[in-house]
């Protein structure tokens, strides 16, 4: 089965009432070592690099997001800088002058997508929970 049709599908659920995404790049991993779902082939994808999927996944699963605090959380080589974390399953963290990045995890996978600078975190975080909610439905 292929994911990618869900990048789609969030940057569709970014949409303000104007039609702007504010959503450009989005990825799905696995909740249990950060494997991509979702392939770097897809015209939208984030492409997460090295360890990147993996250290996120870490964070995920041991629900304890220091490393973040610490660190940053880190995607596509670009470090953001963490700003809160929601019920142990929501990371929001920006980049001043690149953007910011939303996670969301579900029961098996992290949901997450990237919100172009100047564009509205609130509206791309709906499309992430939209998209993580539906897997957590099914169970996933």
């Amino acid at each position: 089965m292929s994911w990618d049709s869900y990048i789609d599908n969030l940057i569709a659920q970014s949409k303000d009432a104007s039609g702007s995404a504010h959503a450009d790049r989005a990825c799905i991993i696995g909740l249990d070592g950060g494997a991509a779902w979702t392939t770097a082939g897809h015209a939208n994808a984030l492409k997460l690099q090295g360890q990147e999927g993996a250290n996120i996944a870490r964070c995920f699963k041991s629900k304890d997001f220091t490393t973040f605090q610490a660190s940053g959380v880190r995607a596509e080589g670009e470090k953001y800088q963490f700003l809160r974390e929601e019920d142990k399953k929501v990371v929001y963290a920006k980049k001043k002058g690149n953007g910011a990045v939303t996670l969301q995890a579900s029961k098996t996978a992290i949901v997450v997508a990237h919100c172009p600078e100047g564009s509205q975190q609130g509206n791309c975080n709906k499309g992430v929970g939209v998209i993580a909610e539906y897997l957590e439905s099914m169970n996933m």
